[in-house]
């Protein structure tokens, strides 16, 4: 079985053992002719997807009890991958989803490491700069990099530990997926990253609806 992310700039397909990712054009063009269940945030592409007979669209069973209407597929299945835990999708935009007992409870979105690079290089030239991606954390920096690198990953370190520990007697597994997931993950002692997560999850959407 063939599933498919397919996200505003890349489509990521999971043939069961590898995810591969390409760009739009590329992903249409190897596996039109292939059996394929996809969701999809790019809207801007349903006609093209609509015209393709072997793609099959499961956006709408992709169910999250207590989800908001406008929460994103892509998060939804995110977060059906597991019973508990706390579901980051580090990408353009960072997601923070909160599960418990298959229930959501909640979450926040933070931009994605580009675009906070993006937003201090918007602030000045002299802020222009790229991460450094082994800043250490318990000691603060003495250099514009390291200052910038620091105020990015602590940041987004701090707030989600914190809702980690948002019941004192309940420490939640942490979750992390997306293309700055690796990276993010590397912050943290308990994090568990797996760019499979999605796919879990519509598979298991799949599987109720008897797939």
């Amino acid at each position: 079985m063939l599933l498919a992310d397919i996200g505003n700039s890349r489509v990521h397909i999971y043939d069961g053992e590898r995810v591969i990712h390409l760009s739009h054009p590329e992903a249409i063009e190897l596996y039109a002719y292939s059996q394929l269940f996809y969701i999809t945030v790019k809207h801007q592409l349903k006609e093209r997807l609509d015209s393709l007979k072997n793609w099959t669209d499961i956006s709408e069973k992709i169910f999250l009890e207590n989800s908001y209407i406008t929460m994103g597929v892509d998060r939804r299945a995110l977060c059906l991958s597991h019973q508990n835990g706390i579901f980051v999708s580090a990408g353009s935009a960072i997601t923070v989803d909160i599960i418990e007992k298959g229930i959501y409870q909640g979450g926040f979105l933070l931009p994605g490491i580009k675009a906070y690079l993006k937003a201090y290089a918007d602030i000045s030239p002299a802020l222009i700069t790229k991460l450094n991606q082994n800043i250490l954390l318990d000691k603060l920096p003495c250099t514009t990099k390291d200052g910038i690198s620091y105020g990015i990953i602590s940041s987004i370190k701090m707030l989600i530990e914190k809702h980690q520990l948002y019941k004192k007697s309940l420490s939640k597994t942490l979750y992390i997926s997306g293309g700055d997931g690796k990276l993010l993950s590397s912050f943290f002692d308990n994090a568990i990253f797996d760019e499979t997560l999605i796919f879990q999850g519509m598979r298991k959407a799949l599987e109720k609806e008897h797939y």
